[in-house]
Order: structure tokens, then C-alpha cells, then sequence
């Protein structure tokens, strides 16, 4: 099967507001700009997969199994405005966890690429062609070790700026919007190029 582009999300901060350690489907509410971003990811027909880092399990904040109702939440979101999310993928780690089957370090949380690149090889994902959106550097840096093309939603929650080659975004937006604005463009772009 030939491999296809996809469109990775980070959840908090990007897809939806940014509540800590909330898996409350009652309390999920999209972030700014991430309705209308979403509708038009939704319209490219590509892969739309979410990579979240969940150290609540580790932390003992909830447990692995509370995570279900919050991706059956998320899907009925992505439903709502005609998108698909096609895959959901998280890590439960965390160095300093009190769950000792979680207090590991590993290869899954971002900024480590593990989470990606595991979602590339179940989906049939072509990473170079691929698009990383999050609102952090550490979702920057996983995209780039993944292979992909990151952009940088810079809508305050980035707050240590610790740069590195590895965690320079490709692009740098405010929100989803703008964000699916401008990777709608590229995909047309070579769409045409592709075609002509």
C-alpha cells in the first residue's frame, strides 16, 4: 500500500483548550480557531491523528482506563465539525510518576518522536510529507526527529523557549485557523503541481 501524508495534532492547547489533567468529556472545549481549523483539515481528506502526552496515569491524577470517554468525546468533537480523527495515540509516562508500572522514561513522550512514528507505521504514514501542528516546542522537536513539517501554534502556552535546531518550527501561527489555512495552501500547491 503506498504511503499517504497525514496531519498529526497535539490535543491540549491545540485541539482543545488547554485544562491540565483534564479527561473530562463534560469539561472538552475547543481552543480558539480550532473549529474552523479542524473543518478545513477535515476537507484536505487526509489522516487527522492526535499525539498526546497523558502523564496524569503516571501521576496518579487518573487512570489509563479514564482515557476512553475522553477519546469518544474528541472523536464526537472532530465529528461535529465534518472532520475524522483517524487515530489517537498517547503516553502514560512520566519520570517522577507514583505508578511504578508508569514511572519510566521512554520513547513515546514528546519531544521523543516514538508516538509518531508508531501512528506512521498503522496508518501507512509518510512522514516527510506529513505535518506536525502543536503549541509547544516539545511538539516542534517531535515532529522534526519524526521527519515531519512542524508548525508552532504561538498562542502563549510556549513558555521556556528552549531553542535547538531540532526544535525550530517549520512555520510559526496563532492558532489552528491559521494554521489549516496555510497547510490547505501547500497541499493545493503541489496538488497542482502533481496534476498539471
Amino acid at each position: 500500500m503506498a504511503l499517504r501524508p497525514a496531519i498529526f495534532l497535539d490535543k491540549d492547547g491545540t485541539v482543545l483548550e488547554d485544562v491540565p489533567y483534564n479527561i473530562d468529556p463534560h469539561r472538552m472545549r475547543f481552543a480558539p480557531g480550532a473549529r474552523q481549523g479542524l473543518a478545513r483539515l477535515g476537507e484536505l481528506h487526509l489522516p487527522l491523528i492526535v499525539i498526546s502526552n497523558q502523564p496524569g496515569v503516571a501521576l496518579g491524577k487518573f487512570r489509563a482506563r479514564d482515557i476512553g470517554p475522553m477519546r469518544n468525546q474528541l472523536k464526537d468533537m472532530f465529528r461535529q465539525v465534518g472532520a475524522t480523527l483517524d487515530g489517537f495515540y498517547y503516553c502514560p509516562h512520566h519520570p517522577d510518576g507514583i505508578e511504578p508500572r508508569f514511572a519510566i522514561a521512554c520513547d513515546c513522550r514528546k519531544p521523543a518522536p516514538g508516538l509518531l512514528r508508531m501512528a506512521a507505521r498503522r496508518h501507512n504514514i509518510d512522514l516527510g510529507r506529513s505535518w506536525f501542528i502543536g503549541d509547544i516546542l516539545d511538539d516542534v522537536e517531535a515532529g522534526n526527529l519524526a521527519g515531519c513539517n512542524t508548525v508552532l501554534l504561538n498562542n502563549g502556552h510556549e513558555t521556556e523557549w528552549l531553542c535547538s535546531p531540532s526544535r525550530q518550527p517549520n512555520r510559526i501561527d496563532a492558532d489552528l485557523e491559521a494554521a489549516s489555512r496555510w497547510i490547505a495552501a501547500q497541499f493545493a500547491e503541489h496538488h497542482s503541481e502533481v496534476t498539471v
